[in-house]
């Protein structure tokens, strides 16, 4: 079985993850811009059970979806770094902040979201199989 470890950028936050993601997916919205620094934002969802440890302290901060439904994030309170959140319209999943693994080999995003918000500039690579969401 496939463990991977996430972390913050100072490595105070951090969680371990068994097996596969069951979602890799590259959000566009104008709140994971903002969160990220960056054109998009990149997760891996996990079923909670998956999800075997996390340690260090966290500080949390709520959104609402552009759906209105709420989005709990947990970041490092000495880096600032988002490391996981939870949102109500996944329940039972535990997304985590793919850049967090450090891993260059990690699975490539399947899905590729909120793209009417998508920079004009910006290439998806995505597996072309998978229906993409606007």
């Amino acid at each position: 079985m496939t463990i991977r470890r996430a972390a913050c950028s100072c490595g105070q936050l951090h969680l371990t993850c068994e097996g596969e993601p069951v979602r890799v997916s590259m959000c566009h919205c104008l709140e994971c811009q903002r969160r990220t620094g960056g054109v998009f934002g990149n997760q891996a969802w996990f079923e909670k059970q998956q999800i075997t440890e996390i340690s260090g302290g966290s500080t949390t901060f709520v959104r609402s979806s552009d759906g209105d439904l709420s989005v709990t994030f947990q970041f490092c309170p000495v880096c600032r770094s988002t490391v996981y959140w939870e949102a109500e319209g996944f329940p039972g999943l535990i997304a985590v902040a793919v850049g967090s693994f450090a891993d260059p080999a990690f699975p490539a995003p399947g899905h590729s979201v909120w793209e009417r918000r998508r920079h004009h500039w910006v290439v998806v690579i995505c597996d072309t199989s998978i229906q993409h969401s606007n």
